[in-house]
């Protein structure tokens, strides 16, 4: 059990499952702030997001792992495929599993979260497979799967305009994680330079990519006043925000000033917390 936990990471499971649980609570503070109509608290929902992250990220882990199982029998040989603990078609047919059943849980609460949950797999496996090593369509891929935790949340009450209420969101943390999937890449270079990957500051040289990930996080720190100019988030929401876009202008400030894409992601991590509690405050 516990090399089949590991496989899956259960630790990170169980934090996306929580951010699309908060999501779904996100959603539901706006709708009910904004419109007459009473709707009943989505328990029953929230119990199938959980599951159905946790599922759909854990199936992601492991198909990850069984397509870099060469690489890891280098550099992460304990991990349970390389270290035999799991076979590679156990891993696979494990993680099929997994996309499945947390495909099935997303049905159950109406056919668009089926839709949503059912298309992030299918982007989860393309990932793995090709998307993680190409220039910047992984990292935009990473940056939608992070910012549909918002859309998922939404899609609980897509007939009440839910997709609508958190889009904003959406496209923020999406933008976000864009950017600091572009700094990890810079941060990483070497290692995949020699792994033969074709990220994009392999591409167009660490520099070009450190103004493209700046310019991303500066639209996004633009962008951040939207939800309370559009009346989505209260005024708590606004002053959390500020703190968040202050750690932005401080990674960008890392990464272009003093070049360096370690202490620029670890800032762009700790604003992307900031920004996350701003949502819960403000919602």
């Amino acid at each position: 059990m516990n090399a089949y936990l590991k496989l899956i990471r259960s630790g990170n499971c169980t934090m996306a499952a929580i951010a699309a649980t908060i999501g779904v609570f996100i959603a539901y503070n706006i709708l009910v702030s904004n419109i007459s109509e009473t709707i009943p608290i989505p328990l029953y929902e929230s119990i199938l997001v959980f599951l159905t992250v946790f599922m759909v990220t854990g199936a992601g882990n492991a198909i990850n792992d069984y397509f870099d199982v060469e690489i890891d029998r280098v550099n992460k040989p304990d991990r349970p495929i390389p270290s035999g603990k799991i076979s590679l078609p156990t891993a696979l047919y494990f993680s099929l599993a997994l996309f499945m059943l947390g495909t099935l849980f997303a049905l159950l609460i109406n056919p668009v979260c089926g839709i949503i949950a059912f298309v992030n797999s299918l982007l989860l496996i393309y990932y793995a497979k090709t998307l993680k090593r190409t220039a910047f369509l992984g990292n935009l891929a990473v940056g939608y799967l992070t910012g549909s935790t918002f859309l998922f949340g939404g899609a609980v009450f897509y007939d009440k305009g839910g997709l609508e209420s958190v889009f904003v969101l959406f496209l923020l943390a999406t933008l976000a994680t864009v950017a600091r999937e572009i700094v990890k890449d810079i941060e990483d270079i070497e290692g995949d330079t020699k792994d033969g990957a074709r990220t994009l500051p392999i591409v167009i040289g660490p520099k070009k990519a450190a103004y493209l990930a700046s310019a991303i996080g500066l639209i996004a720190v633009l962008a951040s006043p939207l939800p309370y100019l559009q009346s989505l988030m209260s005024i708590r929401y606004l002053f959390l925000v500020a703190i968040a876009d202050i750690l932005f202008a401080v990674a960008v400030y890392e990464i272009l000033a003093k070049d360096n894409p370690k202490g620029s992601s670890k800032m762009f991590k700790l604003a992307m917390a900031f920004a996350l509690l701003s949502f819960i405050a403000g919602a």
